[in-house]
């Protein structure tokens, strides 16, 4: 049976593609796009599907650990990847049953709930569309139905396990409870929800309010939530956000937005973005004052991503393919005014927005990640300039890679100071629960962001 590909069954089917591959270890962005290749999705015919098949995919993520739970209690015999895939997407749409779902990110349009008649039957064309799934058309049919008959007693019982009710690693619950014990549940669930689609404005082409003001004559709600931030009520394809091709916009948390201020940059000063894909915070530095600007990335692929994003800003760095704690390879000897070392972490911090990370993470990655980081930072430092000052960041929310890290590097680093900065900051508006190691606040933080750690330090003179 051939489905079209505006068909929920299409969608459904495409999109346990693309969790099956999470499943086997890809990120989910590489699964979905692994699943449009192989249904044959062409970005530009095909973009609602491609749209629908992200959207059902990142639903699944986030709902993973309940429905996981779920198969495995009402499916005696493995049904083999594709099948348990297709179920996991079809029990999280009717667990979230007629709820609206706004598109995440800023791929496509949105996908409102469905009935659950329409899911059970679009769920059992799907299965027997496939060869490799025809043969359990009907354990699918029998599964959903069953789900639907015993919903709120079958919940109750596979929540009763962490890890379904919470959607969340047991690993991960536990350094939650132990770094917050008095907000670990409120972050647990902030894991789940969807994030804010947030813009940076470039200022020195548009003033925030003038900006504002046009989003409102399109008929675009939006607030301000930060020096620079734009938040919209409702996330959009980027290509129908106003100044997004022209460059006076950049889609851009408002917490990862704090970094580049943060280096304090003057125009003529040399400044090094290390580990710099996909070039937000690249872009976000040269808007604010004319410097040299070199960005490293190691992936080369990404390194790419930099150069479309400076192409479209309108700006120009220097992008090198490196290893951030290997200068030797590529450093030319001259030192920097400023260092952003946006360092690989655990991700913790941005699991809203990426909610495959949550099942791709083992505990195990974190002390090597720590073990990266001070590697990093301490190959980076000896680039710095008396007098210059290095930011170091995460997206974590783990104080193993936050002031556990920044104490480290004020204890072996020759010469530092650590200067105020935001310290901790945990997703939505959760209260923060670091305060940047007894150094003080930091004025105009945003007030809807990721999880992310921030602190400075300046080389003696």
């Amino acid at each position: 049976m051939r489905l079209p590909p505006d068909s929920l069954a299409f969608q459904m089917l495409a999109a346990a593609a693309a969790v099956r591959g999470v499943n086997e270890g890809s990120a989910l962005p590489q699964a979905i796009e692994a699943a449009c290749a192989q249904y044959r999705l062409e970005r530009t015919r095909d973009a609602s599907a491609r749209g629908a098949l992200q959207d059902l995919a990142y639903r699944t993520m986030r709902q993973f650990g309940t429905v996981r739970a779920l198969v495995t209690r009402m499916v005696s015999r493995p049904p083999g990847a594709l099948v348990d895939s297709l179920l996991a997407v079809a029990l999280t749409l009717l667990i979230e049953g007629d709820k609206e779902q706004g598109q995440d990110g800023a791929q496509g349009g949105g996908q409102g709930g469905y009935a659950a008649f329409t899911v059970v039957d679009q769920a059992v064309n799907a299965a027997a569309s496939d060869p490799k799934s025809a043969h359990a058309r009907g354990m699918v049919n029998a599964v959903l139905r069953r789900f639907l008959r015993e919903r709120e007693a079958l919940l109750a019982e596979v929540r009763r396990d962490e890890e379904a009710r919470w959607n969340l690693p047991a690993w991960w619950l536990r350094l939650l409870r132990e770094a917050y014990p008095d907000r670990w549940q409120a972050l647990a669930g902030s894991a789940s929800e969807r994030p804010p689609m947030t813009l940076r404005v470039n200022t020195a082409r548009v003033a925030l309010d003038d900006y504002l003001a046009r989003l409102a004559a399109a008929g675009i709600a939006a607030e301000r939530v930060g020096p620079q931030a734009v938040r919209l009520a409702r996330a959009l394809p980027v290509a129908q956000v106003p100044g997004f091709d022209s460059g006076e916009v950049s889609v851009q948390d408002a917490g990862a937005q704090l970094a580049a201020p943060l280096l304090e940059i003057a125009d003529g000063q040399r400044v090094l973005d290390a580990c710099a894909a996909p070039g937000g915070k690249t872009g976000h530095l040269l808007e604010l004052a004319d410097v040299e600007l070199t960005a490293v990335e190691s992936d080369a692929a990404r390194a790419q991503r930099i150069d479309e994003n400076l192409a479209r800003l309108h700006q120009r760095a220097q992008v090198v393919i490196g290893d951030a704690s290997r200068p030797q390879a590529w450093w030319d000897g001259k030192p920097y005014d400023r260092i952003l070392a946006d360092v690989p972490c655990s991700a913790s911090g941005i699991v809203r927005r990426h909610p495959d990370i949550r099942w791709l993470r083992r505990e195990s990655d974190l002390g090597k990640l720590v073990n990266e980081q001070r590697r990093i930072v301490s190959q980076l430092w000896p680039l710095l300039k008396p007098g210059g000052i290095l930011v170091y960041v995460t997206c974590s929310i783990f104080p193993t890679e936050g002031e556990e890290q920044a104490q480290w590097f004020g204890a072996q680093l020759p010469d530092a100071i650590r200067l105020q900065a935001p310290g901790q900051l945990l997703p939505g508006s959760i209260p923060n629960g670091v305060a940047d190691g007894g150094t003080g606040s930091h004025d105009g933080l945003p007030s809807d962001h990721d999880g992310f750690f921030y602190a400075r330090f300046q080389k003696r003179l």
